[in-house]
């Protein structure tokens, strides 16, 4: 993953292929017999498009006797383990004293059974290649987007009426998600299993995800315009909201597919913000402590995303309740913490994580409006149950000193009431400067691993990549370090180091050197198609 202004990069390492997932991904297994139906050069099938988009949709209900169970699955002929369905179960209901009256809205994140294959991975794959990397299909997990309804009913005897409408996906559109079940789930509390079988048929009939298209996606009556970012978009921008005034049959226009509100996200906390970027590179182990799912799903996304343009490697669990398969997994006291990010709702987790070394605790999210008052980093010790004050929980020393100017930039937008909007953008912009100085030196120096042009010949083997060298790297940061680009002082030596050794930094260096790899390998192939095509001019290059 190159970034913008890397034109010594771009000019070694051009049209980069994206490495392919080694694990397949979710779409339709079993597909129905059916007329295959042609668009461009695609047979797809039908329920296809759908696939692209959705593994499928489910509905979770409460029964007095069963607890949690999954009452409707469309399409019918979806597969799901047992052991998903029973994830989807307890991840689709709060689990915490918070209430939730009315409707609520949120995020989770779970393990895909093993084993799965499905016909479309080929098919799919090229449309995620052209995505970021952080807005790829997600090799290993589903997301799951919930929506979920509680109202009193005393016609029911437990007095009220709970239900979760639950769309599964592998694809991080987090925005793009949330939006469509605000169109659909109400019809659906409504209308019931009729509405829901439009709803799919309607997604039937959508094009496939293609980055850099802007799509226009009808829905329940409705008309979406989306944009899928492509790798090669300047971070930070948007190129569909200019265009939106032309529009007169788009209903809703949606700027962006996945980002979250940061600054709302981050509001109980935000005078730690570069702290929370630094365990976030590092891939520490985070969780957050949250009053409701929505808060806890909103608070990991917006920490997985403040790394951005980097793709966030290790695990992270937007809502993670104590049913969880991996609870065990993630709470032994027998070893250290995984590196991993969780959002949790039950007081119960006050006690079992409490020897994890960082804690965010999280309260009811303010208003932009409101101003939130500097509090120090608190130690571990400090937090006893779920109703501890909000704040950061660590012992962690951070290697970059504090900057103070975002900090007062943040408050002042407090006080003239800026919009939220804009003080996200600001946020956002902050955290993209910060990483892509961090990772500028390193993305400088993987290209000079690249072997120059002139050493591949159709008489040898294609050459290799040279050997990443922690210190040949550390000594390049004196003169082409992140000092030239960011106003930042403190331990950026200190800070690379740790990073080295981070998930983060190997799923980092594994994409680039196969896109290395891959680049070599295509100019060893066009120099031997040269040799074929001009023998003569080829061999006396060769020898001169």
């Amino acid at each position: 993953m190159a970034l913008q202004g890397q034109e010594e990069i771009g000019e070694q390492i051009e049209e980069a292929g994206d490495p392919q997932q080694d694990v397949s991904i979710s779409p339709v297994e079993q597909q129905p017999e059916g007329p295959e139906v042609e668009v461009g050069d695609q047979l797809l099938l039908p329920w296809d498009r759908f696939s692209a988009w959705l593994h499928c949709i489910c509905v979770v209900g409460f029964d007095l006797e069963l607890g949690q169970a999954v009452e409707v699955i469309y399409p019918h002929h979806s597969n799901l383990t047992d052991k998903e369905k029973t994830s989807i179960c307890y991840l689709s209901f709060p689990d915490s004293n918070s209430g939730c009256l009315g409707d609520t809205q949120f995020c989770f994140r779970f393990r895909q059974a093993l084993g799965r294959r499905t016909s479309l991975r080929c098919f799919l794959d090229q449309f995620d290649r052209d995505a970021p990397v952080y807005l790829k299909r997600d090799p290993g997990h589903y997301y799951g987007y919930v929506y979920f309804r509680q109202v009193r009913d005393k016609s029911l005897k437990r007095g009220y009426f709970q239900k979760s409408l639950v769309l599964i996906s592998k694809l991080p559109y987090v925005t793009f998600f949330h939006s469509l079940l605000q169109l659909i789930a109400p019809e659906y509390f409504e209308k019931q299993e009729p509405c829901l079988e439009a709803a799919c048929n309607d997604i039937d009939r959508w094009p496939v995800p293609s980055p850099g298209k802007t799509l226009i996606l009808p829905i329940m009556g409705v008309v979406l315009k989306v944009r899928i970012p492509t790798c090669s978009d300047k971070p930070g921008t948007t190129q569909l909201a200019q265009a939106a005034q032309s529009d007169t049959q788009v209903s809703v226009v949606l700027p962006s597919i996945y980002e979250v509100e940061l600054f709302r996200c981050f509001s109980p906390v935000f005078f730690h913000i570069q702290m929370l970027w630094e365990l976030v590179l590092l891939g520490e182990a985070l969780v957050v402590m949250a009053p409701s799912p929505a808060e806890s799903s909103e608070t990991v996304l917006a920490l997985v995303s403040c790394i951005s343009p980097l793709r966030y490697c290790s695990d992270f669990r937007p809502y993670f309740t104590i049913h969880d398969s991996e609870f065990k997994e993630y709470t032994t006291r027998t070893q250290a913490p995984p590196s991993v990010i969780l959002g949790v709702t039950n007081p119960f987790f006050a006690k079992t994580l409490q020897h994890w070394p960082h804690i965010i605790r999280i309260g009811d999210m303010k208003q932009a409006g409101d101003i939130a008052k500097p509090v120090k980093v608190k130690k571990l010790k400090n937090l006893k149950t779920l109703d501890s004050k909000p704040g950061v929980y660590s012992a962690y020393k951070p290697f970059l000193n504090k900057d103070e100017e975002i900090i007062r930039q943040l408050q002042k937008g407090i006080q003239q009431k800026r919009p939220s909007a804009a003080q996200n953008a600001i946020l956002r912009r902050y955290f993209l400067e910060l990483t892509q100085s961090f990772i500028i030196p390193l993305e400088r120096y993987v290209a000079s691993l690249m072997p120059l042009q002139k050493s591949i010949s159709p008489w040898k083997s294609p050459p290799q990549l040279r050997p990443f060298n922690q210190e040949e790297f550390m000594k390049t940061l004196e003169k082409a370090g992140p000092q030239l680009t960011s106003r930042l002082k403190g331990d950026w030596i200190g800070l690379y180091r740790h990073f080295l050794r981070s998930p983060n930094f190997d799923g980092w260096f594994r994409t680039r050197r196969k896109e290395m790899t891959q680049k070599l390998e295509a100019l060893h192939l066009e120099a031997l198609c040269d040799e074929v095509r001009n023998p003569t001019l080829t061999t006396a290059a060769v020898y001169t």
